[in-house]
């Protein structure tokens, strides 16, 4: 969900790309904030790490979440946005979260199918982003962890934080080099969380491969339905996951109103028939913290 730097072939950032796109935002004179912004612009792309295509459609075997789930299930607080207790988390909880996250990386996830795969990489991103949460809290807000490497970089999604069959990966390999361009699924921004109050909420208990539609259409239908859409003044403000992953979202702004027409319920379904362009954009970057005001 964050902005940063491409990355090339392996799994070092590329600098190059985000330089570039640089100049091309000030030749163009693009908004700062609002739809086609440069924010946008400068948000990660889809870049496969042909790596991670492996896959064995021939495997039965299942990945067990329930240590995950069991965690979500003590400290996530159900509410229009879920949120969590860090500052609640026992050093017993904190090291079963440990080993769930180590367990995920010793696999050999290349050996599992497809539907398996899928499961594993979303669990493992949220997993690891409360554990990167937890290692620096309190915080004000995620982006507060200024760890990425780099003179262009902010945030934590560009610093190595676990290691899968031997390759170090970011969080923003796993959703922009695995995730998105593997899949091409654009509910995936559903269920990915970003420990933001302005992100789709974090899912109540693990992902699973065996409920994966379902999951992520309802996940959908909840943040657009509630907080990825707001009318203020007779404007159309929306998420600015919208602008940052247009490409996610049929690349364009008519098929962003398109996508969100689809999982769109009444009332905001016949508000949105009177939309053909969207005004603005807005997120929250503050951390969703239980205990925090």
């Amino acid at each position: 969900m964050a902005i940063s730097s491409a990355t090339d072939g392996t799994s070092r950032p590329r600098v190059a790309r985000r330089t570039v796109r640089c100049f091309l935002v000030f030749a163009l004179h693009l908004p700062l904030f609002g739809f086609g912004s440069i924010e946008g612009l400068l948000a990660p792309g889809k870049d496969l790490w042909p790596r991670w295509m492996a896959n064995n459609p021939a495997s039965t075997a299942h990945i067990d979440h329930a240590a995950w789930s069991a965690f979500l299930e003590k400290y996530l607080v159900a509410g229009d946005i879920n949120q969590l207790r860090y500052a609640s988390v026992t050093t017993e909880d904190r090291q079963r979260l440990d080993s769930y996250i180590d367990g995920l990386a010793a696999l050999p996830i290349s050996q599992y199918n497809r539907s398996e795969q899928f499961a594993y990489w979303i669990n493992l991103y949220n997993a690891a982003t409360v554990r990167l949460v937890l290692d620096h809290y309190p915080v004000h807000s995620i982006r507060d962890i200024n760890i990425s490497p780099g003179l262009l970089a902010s945030g934590p999604w560009d610093k190595d934080l676990i290691a899968v069959e031997g390759e170090r990966l970011t969080l923003n390999d796993i959703e922009h080099r695995i995730l998105r361009p593997i899949w091409n699924d654009p509910r995936l921004h559903y269920v990915l969380n970003c420990a933001a109050r302005g992100c789709p909420n974090l899912l109540p208990r693990a992902f699973t491969a065996d409920d994966a539609n379902r999951l992520l259409d309802q996940a959908a239908r909840v943040f657009i339905n509630t907080r990825a859409v707001h009318i203020k003044h007779g404007k159309l403000i929306v998420s600015s996951i919208y602008d940052w992953f247009t490409e996610d979202f049929g690349g364009s702004e008519a098929g962003v109103l398109e996508h969100l027409r689809r999982y769109a319920m009444p009332p905001l379904a016949t508000e949105l028939a009177n939309f053909q362009k969207i005004d603005g954009v807005d997120y929250d970057w503050r951390l969703n913290d239980a205990d925090q005001r």
